[in-house]
């Protein structure tokens, strides 16, 4: 199946691994999904230039093939929230698993996206994509410069029109069923939650670049839909955090497994920015005692040590198991083969419609 997608990409497949930030995109799951004819992304916005440059000379080591970086385009900072509270909020957490609570200064707001910026347009990624707003003119200019080709992530027509003026050459229209962070930068959260096949069409018919369709796509049923909606490729994030490959804990991928298609919200609790995931524990206290939540990234940078050790612990209900609404459709197998899989899928359901 070729489109207008897989000729700017370079790849065989309109599929596309979803950056996932946070470890579970390993070169192995990337490289993997490069090899089986679609296109693997590295989520960097959590790595520093060093860790960039080092996971991209392993996805190379593995592949020949072109694949993709993301970081998230910086955002100004939000209000100056009590850090003092919050860190008592966390407090029993930590306890819970015998550990320290965060110090304030973990909580400091360091603007590393110039260094890391520098370190993704050296890395040999042939396209850089981005959420949560617009990149810089300059970084724009710069990728462009190294051939780079750019994606931005969209969840309303207001946005998907401020990318295309930016200059980027394809836009990511992030349904609302999308797992992990929302990437609204323009308007209110709650008021973008538009689902994926009403949103692709429409940005589909207000842009003139390709579209990438993501959120709730499990199957090549999901990905005929899309291309049927106008998209040219589609982005896939919870079909692939059960891979083999995938460098989250067997805890996350278990509760992956077994949640049905109602088990996920969307929450601020876990970052301080809005994002869908596995309804648990943490989620439903911090939500539901109405303190409020520190912005992103601050809330981010006082969890994580605590969903660190959860992790290394089993413990799911202090992870944030981010994930989508197509939960029922996952399943666990090596990545090559998902991939073939949702090929084989998409051929059948293009065929059976023809007849």
């Amino acid at each position: 199946m070729r489109t207008n997608l897989t000729h700017l990409l370079g790849c065989e497949l309109p599929i596309i691994q979803a950056p996932m930030a946070g470890g579970g995109d390993t070169p192995e799951l990337v490289a993997a999904v490069c090899n089986a004819g679609g296109m693997g992304f590295i989520g960097a916005a959590y790595l520093t230039p060093e860790q960039i440059g080092t996971r991209a000379a392993a996805v190379r080591a593995l592949t020949s093939k072109p694949f993709g970086i993301n970081l998230f385009a910086p955002t100004a900072p939000g209000s100056n929230p009590d850090i003092d509270a919050a860190i008592a909020r966390l407090a029993p957490y930590y306890m819970e698993l015998g550990l320290s609570p965060p110090a304030p200064s973990s909580a400091a707001v360091v603007d590393v996206f110039p260094a890391q910026l520098a370190a993704a347009l050296e890395c040999g990624a042939a396209v850089l994509s981005f959420t949560f707003g617009l990149l810089p003119p300059n970084a724009i200019a710069a990728a462009k410069h190294r051939s780079m080709l750019l994606a931005g992530t969209a969840t309303t027509i207001a946005e998907a029109l401020a990318l295309q003026d930016s200059g980027v050459e394809m836009i990511i229209a992030q349904g609302s069923e999308a797992g992990g962070h929302r990437a609204t930068f323009l308007g209110d959260f709650a008021a973008a939650q538009i689902g994926t096949i009403a949103l692709v069409p429409q940005i589909g018919d207000a842009v003139h670049v390709p579209v990438i369709a993501s959120g709730g796509i499990m199957d090549g049923r999901g990905i005929a839909a899309a291309l049927a909606l106008g998209a040219g490729a589609v982005q896939l994030g919870t079909a692939f955090l059960t891979c083999n490959e995938a460098g989250i804990p067997d805890a996350y991928k278990q509760r992956i497994l077994e949640t049905a298609e109602d088990g996920t919200r969307v929450t601020r609790a876990f970052s301080g920015r809005a994002a869908r995931g596995i309804v648990n524990r943490f989620m439903l206290e911090i939500e539901e005692d109405g303190a409020p939540i520190p912005p992103f990234p601050i809330q981010n940078a006082l969890t994580r040590p605590l969903r660190t050790a959860a992790a290394q612990r089993g413990r799911a209900e202090f992870l944030s198991l981010w994930a989508g609404q197509g939960l029922r459709l996952a399943r666990r197998q090596s990545a090559g083969a998902l991939v073939a899989r949702l090929a084989a899928e998409m051929g059948a359901t293009i065929e059976a419609l023809a007849r």
